[in-house]
């Protein structure tokens, strides 16, 4: 049984995030739009997991349950599945260190307008496809 409920909600608070994103990006906190897109992303992949009927894992980073549920996954989310993967594996990645930074990264000094940028632009994909 799907929750369409559930998948309902994960896409508008995917949405609802990107909004609250450009503002993030409006006030120059580069760092913050890089997780918030991450966060955002996980989302939509995940909605496109429950949307095929499937369980989510309890991870960030889902590429690899979507290369293995591919065929279940709807016929517009299919032919993207490579894309997805690369955008929640680049995504994954910077997660924790956007948003706690570490010994030698301070995060607001690190994350510059590109980063922001490109965040934005793999995000605007996955939405793109809902």
């Amino acid at each position: 049984m799907t929750n369409t409920k559930l998948i309902a909600d994960y896409q508008n608070r995917a949405r609802g995030r990107r909004k609250a994103i450009q503002t993030l990006l409006n006030e120059k906190l580069y760092a913050d739009v890089v997780r918030e897109c991450q966060e955002a992303a996980e989302l939509v992949l995940k909605s496109f997991i429950r949307e095929a009927g499937h369980s989510i894992p309890f991870t960030h980073d889902v590429s690899s349950k979507l290369k293995e549920i591919a065929k279940d996954l709807s016929s517009k989310v299919q032919p993207h599945v490579d894309q997805l993967c690369s955008i929640s594996k680049n995504l994954r990645r910077d997660r924790e260190l956007s948003f706690y930074g570490s010994e030698d990264v301070t995060p607001s000094d690190f994350y510059e307008l590109t980063h922001a940028i490109e965040a934005i632009r793999q995000l605007d994909e996955l939405l793109a496809l809902i």
